[in-house]
């Protein structure tokens, strides 16, 4: 339950009348106490898991991550499948495996490359591995070179010079020596992959309103990223894998090394299908992933690796070390992965080698723990240990899957447009089959789009008990009181400079008001009360008015906020990608719309206990009431949403103040403003006609009546709407 703290400071310094920017809580020149002014979290954090403490309690958190990881990927909901039209060419024997050139479409005209390594017998079903390549020179290509092999002969890491020099082929080989159909595939960019570059980064050529290419802000609204691209091709390789008639889709494994162990614990976080995993020299509380490829917005807000490994269990997850970001793996990670393995019951299931002596590798050492531990849970009868044997790798030139008869596709940036336009169509397909008819499909529009803003929003209304408000000043002013305070909440470390007007004559109702302004916005430029604000303190409705972040009080020199803050502020290309930053932060947007559900939590609880809790977002306040709306639920009665025509596509600089990555991919606003349905709700700032999504929501709810649009004039907005909401 909400709480009163007073604070004997000394309050009437700073209490005097209304200025322009409205009434200080605090003493000029003293940011609010808020945990969210701090740095910015990087991809060199520290990214520790605390494990659950029961199964059920797993099993909650286990949903959650998966759901925000999908939506991080642009993979919520997943992309109907196309045809993969796989091409398998070019077969070359070898001692006890064949190997021939594979490519095929994830997407219409985007082909995933490799190399399909079969075993040489008589089995009518093999088990099957996926093997991402990593960031090695030329992915599955890569050669060691012949000074580089002997030293690390010489140190134990290699047994023999080929296979030392090919590793990547390496471990392709044995596998298939041991009765594994293997498939070795290229991440974008890389090797044959020669669609698209890997590692573009932004480019202002890219940034147009209709044909836009990747790390745009037309893009980044649609959750469009190489990370989901690459992630979509594990997803489809699984697919057309398992789906080979020599192949045993009950016995498929993953193992990649380095980034190619990044999409090894991805992909089986995802997808139920993998039995056994070995992410090697990737998983660990310190560095996430350095590569745009491995970066995307929302992944690992209040999460890390460790924990997104975890989302295998408990099925066996082998894990190596070695002496890079992964060497304190045996004392941060490992044992709290042991700890939730035990806990579900499997706590044999999961293995964690660090091999120290070594830098950054998939070494014969480590190989050969993939080996064995691939051997005993895809059943394939070796008598451990197992010794990887010499091979005769193939060039590059037999390798590659293009050739006269298979000529390489084009790519370039046109392609990438054509691309991001195919993706697009098929999303917006996807929305538009969503539109909500009846109950059960209202029901799958909250559960899509609904669980899409929980994850881009933060989640819904904050725990009840997280509540105070520290109060710094309080004064009668005639038929009210006026209060000016922090409202905390402490579980979040959250501060909000507030004003409350209590009425004496409370009718037990509660309107928030929200501006561009902050709580400024509560006055008008005289500095007295807004006739709005007024007509609710007299009618008996308390108010509450509070600076967001990064407004008001929040700024050290009461200038508005120009951009939002970004990891990487002032550098380019690949290095300002909005990955680096919302995949670690919540974005601006994001944290503006928890502020207003701390708001509603803090007066929906409050222990005078009011009857009603409406919401009011004029002067374009309401994109950030429309979200918050969305995410709570029952606490709200009445809302007032001014949109000002706002659209999350018209986005055109990553680090505006209200980019929110993946808000145009939802229907934009309209499609999160459906989700307030049945709610009553009073709206302006869209036009002679409300939203066709907003429509057939309230109508599928049956509750048709209870949006009210007004196109009016804007001066009279306002008063309109004060009107609607004290009827």
């Amino acid at each position: 339950m909400c709480h009163v703290v007073f604070t004997t400071v000394s309050l009437m310094a700073f209490a005097g009348t209304c200025v322009a920017g409205g009434p200080r809580v605090l003493p000029e020149g003293k940011l609010p106490d808020d945990r969210r002014l701090g740095p910015l979290e990087t991809l060199n954090g520290y990214f520790p898991f605390v494990p659950p403490k029961t199964p059920e309690q797993w099993k909650t958190r286990a949903k959650e991550l998966r759901r925000q990881l999908l939506v991080s990927q642009g993979l919520w909901p997943m992309p109907e499948r196309t045809p993969a039209r796989a091409v398998i060419h070019g077969r070359v024997q070898r001692n006890g495996y064949t190997v021939e050139k594979v490519y095929f479409e994830s997407f219409p005209g985007q082909f995933v490359t490799g190399n399909l390594y079969r075993p040489v017998n008589d089995a009518e079903r093999h088990p099957a591995v996926l093997c991402p390549h990593g960031h090695w020179q030329n992915g599955r290509k890569h050669d060691d070179g012949e000074k580089k092999v002997r030293e690390e002969i010489v140190n134990g890491a290699e047994r023999f010079e080929q296979g030392g020099r090919h590793p990547i082929q390496a471990r392709c080989v044995q596998l298939a020596r041991m009765g594994c159909v293997v498939f070795n595939y290229d991440m974008v960019g890389y090797a044959d992959s020669v669609q698209l570059e890997h590692r573009a980064g932004v480019r202002q050529r890219m940034n147009t309103k209709e044909n836009w290419g990747y790390f745009s802000p037309q893009a980044e609204s649609r959750l469009q990223t190489i990370m989901g691209l690459q992630t979509y091709d594990s997803i489809r390789a699984l697919d057309w894998l398992s789906e080979l008639p020599d192949v045993d889709p009950k016995r498929i494994g993953v193992t990649g090394a380095s980034g190619g162990g990044t999409q090894t614990f991805i992909l089986c976080a995802l997808d139920p299908r993998p039995v056994v995993a070995f992410p090697a020299v990737m998983v660990s509380t310190a560095m996430q992933g350095g590569c745009t490829c491995e970066n995307a917005d929302y992944l690992r807000i209040g999460t890390g690796n460790v924990e997104i490994a975890a989302l295998f269990a408990p099925r066996p997850l082998g894990l190596s070390a070695a002496n890079d970001w992964t060497h304190e793996l045996a004392t941060k990670g490992l044992p709290e992965l042991k700890q939730l393995y035990t806990m579900l019951g499997a706590p044999n299931n999961i293995l964690g080698r660090p091999f120290l002596q070594f830098g950054h590798n998939y070494n014969n050492v480590s190989r050969a723990v993939m080996y064995d531990w691939f051997n005993q849970h895809l059943q394939l009868g070796f008598t451990p240990p197992i010794i990887e044997e010499d091979y005769v790798p193939l060039s590059a030139e037999e390798l590659s899957v293009w050739d006269d008869k298979h000529p390489r596709p084009t790519g370039g940036d046109d392609y990438e447009r054509h691309l991001v336009r195919i993706i697009t169509d098929i999303s917006e397909k996807q929305m538009a089959r969503l539109t909500p008819s009846d109950a059960t499909s209202l029901d799958e529009y909250r559960r899509v789009v609904g669980g899409a803003l929980d994850v881009m929003a933060g989640g819904g209304l904050p725990e009840e008990d997280d509540f105070e408000f520290e109060n710094l000043f309080e004064e009668s002013r005639g038929e009210y009181v006026e209060y000016r305070g922090l409202i905390r909440d402490t579980s979040a470390g959250v501060a909000l400079p507030s004003v409350i007007f209590y009425p004496n004559q409370w009718n037990r109702e509660v309107a928030i008001w929200i501006d561009p302004r902050g709580k400024a916005g509560l006055y008008d430029s005289s500095g007295d009360l807004r006739a709005g604000v007024q007509h609710l303190i007299y009618s008996g409705t308390a108010v509450i008015g509070a600076d967001l972040l990064y407004q008001g009080e929040f700024l050290a020199d009461g200038k508005p906020l120009e951009h939002a803050p970004m990891v990487g502020d002032a550098k380019q290309g690949r290095e300002a990608y909005l990955g680096y930053t919302y995949g670690y932060n919540a974005p601006l947007m994001s944290h503006r719309v928890e502020d207003v559900l701390t708001l509603v939590a803090f007066a929906k609880n409050h222990e005078q206990a009011p009857e009603a809790v409406h919401l009011v977002g004029l002067n374009g306040a309401g994109k950030w009431v429309a979200m918050a709306r969305a995410l709570a639920g029952d606490a709200v009665t009445r809302t007032v949403v001014d949109t000002a025509g706002f659209r999350f596509a018209d986005m055109t600089k990553l680090n505006d103040v209200d980019f929110l990555p993946g808000g145009a991919k939802y229907g934009d606003l309209p499609g999160l403003l459906a989700l307030i349905a049945p709610h009553p709700l009073w709206l302006t700032g869209e036009g002679s006609s409300v939203p066709e999504i907003v429509g057939a929501a309230y109508q599928a709810s049956g509750s048709g009546a209870n949006v009210t649009r007004y196109d009016g004039e804007a001066n009279a907005a306002e008063q309109a709407a004060i009107e609607w909401l004290m009827r």
